[in-house]
């Protein structure tokens, strides 16, 4: 009987980034799909038989992909251009594939040289997937196996997204949504080999299935492995893991991180029996992008847009007299500073309130120099956010206080850090918030939920029972980051403007900007 080997080749979270380059510092840096792509070509010079997917979040992420959908209307998606020529079998949907509207989303899929597959993304009226395409199925060869790949999005979506960038859909559940493929494609469609490839992760260890988070359904990986009968393999994303040469129940799984660090490989060794082709061994690993050359028909594709970009984030805009930069991340998250205060001034003054909060989105986020530029503005405000005005009660506020109060552990040795929660099984420090307009205290060390010491609005404490307009971004008024508090309450007003725009708006208005300190909030450790 004859042997054959096929290899499954995965990219996820590449989140825009091409060239290996930072574009807070414009410095280079060890990722991209540029470098990808050089491994891509290399296992397709290697293999006979070789299938690339991309796993989702793919169009939305840098100030390159940010640039594109608000200001060039005559290209087609940078990242469908080079995604066709690398020739991809499919892709995924992520769900930031939908921050910049269903317009923008269906002209980069109607781009593509290569299906979308959205098994569990449906159409609310027929109850067909809404981008017609749930999967794919590749023959090796002339007459060797057949190989299914599922496409499916995390459930959560609605959870952050605006209304109007998924109306018509209804996002199903993926467990349920596999049950009802699965068979289908082995029993129907012949399927030797049966690949998900799940834009979504892990809810609890990989070892002994404990939870490792609140059981949302935002990452239900585990449970498809556990209940659902003939997955083979199980390509993932959306956490910005590193997973290789693991299995769940049999299934083998793989996780490539986030921003092109590395290309996911699946090796599948097929033998044809009487009964038909059986799989007598399958792996994963982790390539990484590291000291990889750049492609150049990637790099060379990309220089329009690049070019464009660029010219724009060194856009001059005004000029910060004192100090808004980030020399200690942690330091900038354990009392009230410039950069903070300032962002929330912004959001306050934008939307006519008085109390705000804020992120500082990740530990590479620079700050403002001296001399701001457009690319001052997206190096620290990362995310195409706009803000919501939403009327909450204080004790909501006590409780998004104490979520966020979990964001530190005390050390043994009296030292304060970040806790696992907020770091694994990928960085969440866009999940802790800091506020303007009250005044608070967190000390680390009273237990979880009773950090908070006081919470005080005009000189009195802030009355539990009493309502109070706060101005928050989309991501967490929807609820996003497990901040349950805010689902469901009255939206006062809807500001539909990027907050980075919103930043830089200020700035060009005022020309000037003077960083202060009111000192209403620090930790206590």
């Amino acid at each position: 009987m004859s042997k054959i080997e096929c290899v499954i080749l995965e990219t996820s979270d590449i989140h825009g980034n091409v060239l290996p380059l930072n574009y807070g510092t414009n410095k280079p840096s060890e990722l991209g799909f540029a470098k990808v792509a050089t491994l891509i070509r290399e296992e397709r010079k290697r293999h006979e038989n070789v299938m690339v997917i991309d796993n989702g979040d793919v169009i939305q992420g840098t100030p390159l992909t940010y640039h594109f959908a608000r200001f060039d209307k005559e290209n087609v998606n940078p990242m469908m251009k080079l995604l066709n020529a690398l020739h991809y079998d499919a892709a995924v949907f992520g769900n930031h594939e939908f921050n910049y509207g269903l317009g923008h989303l269906t002209e980069a899929v109607e781009a593509s040289h290569f299906p979308w597959l959205s098994a569990n993304l449906l159409n609310k009226e027929t109850g067909d997937p809404y981008f017609g395409q749930p999967y794919i199925l590749k023959t090796v060869g002339e007459s060797g196996p057949t190989i299914a790949i599922l496409g499916l999005t995390t459930k959560y979506i609605p959870n952050w997204e605006k209304e109007e960038h998924i109306e018509g859909m209804a996002f199903v559940d993926v467990v349920e949504t596999a049950k009802k493929w699965v068979p289908f494609l082995r029993e129907e469609k012949g399927a030797d080999i049966v690949v998900i490839s799940y834009h979504g992760g892990f809810e609890r260890d990989l070892e002994s299935g404990e939870p490792t988070e609140t059981l949302t359904g935002e990452n239900q990986g585990y449970e498809l492995c556990q209940s659902v009968e003939g997955i083979d393999v199980l390509l993932t994303g959306h956490q910005h893991r590193m997973i290789e040469d693991k299995d769940i129940n049999g299934v083998l799984l793989i996780q490539p991180g986030s921003t092109g660090l590395a290309l996911g490989k699946v090796t599948l060794t097929l033998e044809e029996t009487e009964e038909g082709w059986r799989c007598l061994n399958k792996q994963s690993e982790l390539l990484s992008v590291e000291g990889v050359q750049p492609d150049e028909e990637v790099v060379e594709l990309i220089q329009p847009y690049e070019k464009a970009t660029q010219a724009w984030l060194d856009q001059p805009i005004g000029h910060i007299k004192g100090n808004m930069l980030v020399e200690d991340p942690l330091a900038i998250r354990l009392q009230d500073n410039p950069l903070i205060e300032f962002i929330n001034k912004v959001q306050m003054e934008t939307a006519d309130v008085d109390i705000s909060n804020t992120a500082l989105f990740d530990n590479n986020s620079p700050g403002f120099p001296e001399n701001v530029t457009m690319r001052s503005v997206v190096g620290n405000y990362i995310y195409p956010n706009t803000l919501v005005v939403l009327r909450v009660q204080g004790r909501d506020i006590k409780a998004a206080l104490e979520q966020s109060a979990g964001y530190f552990e005390l050390k043994a040795d009296g030292t304060i850090g970040v806790s696992p929660a907020f770091t694994t099984p990928k960085p969440q420090h866009y999940n802790y918030d800091m506020w303007e307009g009250i005044d608070y205290a967190i000390d680390v060390r009273k237990p979880i939920g009773e950090r908070i010491t006081h919470i005080d609005y005009h000189g009195a404490p802030l009355e539990m029972d009493q309502s109070y307009d706060v101005v928050l971004n989309n991501y967490r008024a929807a609820g996003g980051g497990d901040y349950h508090m805010y689902q469901g309450k009255e939206v006062v007003k809807d500001i539909p403007i990027d907050v980075s725009e919103l930043i830089a708006n200020y700035i060009i208005e005022r020309k000037v900007i003077e960083p202060t300190v009111d000192g209403n909030w620090k930790v206590i450790y």
